[in-house]
């Protein structure tokens, strides 16, 4: 192998199955690899709001002189975008000589495609003089690569309902899983405004210092400006996050109160502060583009992050009709994912993916025609997130809206060759 993508291409078939729990076998090629970090790991887990955690990390990090590694999963539209150095991503040269070095010392071990990558960033990582380091657990925590790095500060964000054949079916025995990240003895931000008592015991149990939202760290706010309080620190006066929605405050409220809590070996000035939440970036994370009709990515793609999106819509103000583009895991528990954004979309564009986890869009059109009550709505199918996106655009008025969500291929899919920049084709002269 030579190419990242030749390297990517041979993972994908390396191991019997996509998913494979568990940390034994990639701990133990880790352990060949001598992995290890000198400087402080922040570990991010939870449900949603872990990929805006990340970069408001970076940012602020970044902001107060620090040289940072982020590790994020999945990518939206190329695979070096899971490693960014220094506030750039690794190029695809370095991490195609990263998986060489993983593949040196695997001998007998099977890696599943999640597990080699992982190894490869963490290596990528280990070995650029980064003063911090920033890992986003990719599914759980327990039991994900990721958690082979013991974190000297972990960060737990909003805890819902997702993977459940992998995690479980409620919200405690979920929270049980991301709980996994915490050590003892060291700090745990819980920006989670309502945790599962099964994290809260979890740290208890172990020893962890345990940093709750609400007790711990809050955050306030009116329509100009918002501030934070801590344990020994406040802020006020800030600008909101560049980063849109309501949601973020919660993510920036837990960023905060890590970097409160490791205060001591990475400390950062209120200006740092100031200038990263007002600087961050972050694709398909409530993203607005100009144009017309108006454009709207998210990620969404489960019942609480479509939730959160349905209210992040409504505070945008009125438009005359609110088309859809959605492409969705087969997995995911659709039915109240159309049930909370369903009153303010008037017409669909389903769209498969390309990958056999996903739902077919006929199928998503059923799911949806079987709870639709609504007489005004009107809906097709497509064969790529691009096709939907472009039927969208051909239906829509100039002062409507297009939302496209329901996975990071649907989002990702309309940004594979940049970013789409609407005009409605009768204001064309």
């Amino acid at each position: 192998m030579k190419t990242l993508q030749q390297w990517l291409d041979w993972c994908e078939q390396l191991h019997p199955v996509a998913i494979d729990m568990g940390l034994e076998r990639v701990k133990a090629v880790a352990d060949r690899m001598d992995l290890r970090f000198d400087c402080p790991v922040i570990t991010v887990a939870g449900t949603n709001g872990k990929g805006s955690t990340c970069a408001m990390l970076e940012a602020v990090l970044l902001q107060a002189g620090y040289r940072t590694g982020v590790y994020t999963s999945p990518h939206l539209v190329q695979f070096e975008e899971r490693c960014r150095l220094h506030g750039e991503s690794a190029s695809a040269e370095a991490f195609a000589d990263a998986f060489a070095a993983v593949e040196a010392v695997r001998a007998e071990v099977s890696l599943t495609y999640f597990e080699f990558s992982t190894l490869a960033i963490l290596h990528m990582m280990a070995g650029a003089n980064l003063d911090v380091a920033i890992l986003e657990v990719g599914l759980g925590g327990r039991l994900d690569a990721v958690n082979i790095v013991d974190a000297d500060c972990s960060i737990i964000t909003s805890i819902d309902i997702d993977h459940t054949a992998l995690l479980g079916f409620d919200r405690n025995t979920i929270g049980r899983e991301k709980a996994g990240v915490m050590r003892a003895g060291r700090p745990v931000v819980v920006s989670d405004p309502v945790p599962p008592q099964s994290v809260i015991d979890h740290a208890s149990a172990l020893g962890a210092e345990l940093w709750l939202f609400g007790r711990d760290f809050n955050y306030s706010g009116d329509k100009q400006q918002w501030a934070w309080a801590g344990r020994d620190r406040r802020y006020s006066g800030m600008a909101y996050p560049a980063l849109r929605g309501a949601n973020q405050l919660i993510n920036a409220s837990g960023v905060l109160a890590a970097l409160e809590a490791l205060r001591q070996r990475i400390p950062v000035t209120a200006q740092a502060v100031r200038n990263g939440m007002a600087m961050v970036e972050l694709p398909g994370r409530f993203q607005i583009v100009p144009g017309q009709p108006v454009l709207v990515l998210d990620v969404a793609h489960n019942p609480h992050s479509v939730a959160a999106l349905a209210v992040n819509l409504d505070a945008m103000g009125f438009y005359p009709t609110t088309h859809a583009v959605l492409g969705a895991m087969a997995d995911k528990d659709l039915l109240p994912m159309f049930q909370r954004i369903n009153p303010m979309v008037g017409r669909w564009y389903f769209t498969d993916l390309p990958l056999p986890r996903a739902a077919q869009a006929a199928d998503l059109q059923a799911l949806w025609q079987n709870q639709n009550t609504r007489t005004d709505t009107a809906s097709t199918v497509h064969a790529t997130p691009l096709l939907a996106l472009q039927a969208a655009m051909d239906a829509a008025d100039p002062a409507d809206r297009i939302v496209v969500f329901g996975s990071f291929y649907t989002v990702g899919g309309v940004l594979a060759d940049g970013l789409p920049r609407l005009q409605a084709k009768h204001l064309s002269p």
